[in-house]
């Protein structure tokens, strides 16, 4: 498995940018220089992250989201902060 994370991920399974064996890593989100728990999708090259709007639902059950646009920086949480990729 690589170390680098995609331009794009989705935590939806139902989206063509979703990878559980990513997010089964636990990827962390930096936004604006502020961890954030809540990002349902993000893209680094568009600037931008979809967070969930409270508890508000659509029609189908799933959270309705609000896109924020800013710098975006993924990492993976289980990696020390300071260590290069792969050491651990």
């Amino acid at each position: 498995m690589t170390d680098t994370l995609p331009d794009r991920l989705s935590t939806n399974p139902k989206s063509p940018f979703y990878d559980a064996e990513l997010l089964a890593r636990e990827v962390g989100i930096r936004f604006k220089g502020e961890e954030k728990t809540n990002v349902e999708e993000y893209c680094v090259s568009e600037g931008w992250i979809r967070v969930a709007a409270g508890n508000a639902k659509d029609r189908h059950g799933n959270p309705l989201t609000i896109k924020l646009n800013g710098p975006v920086e993924p990492y993976f949480r289980d990696v020390p902060a300071g260590d290069p990729p792969g050491v651990a």
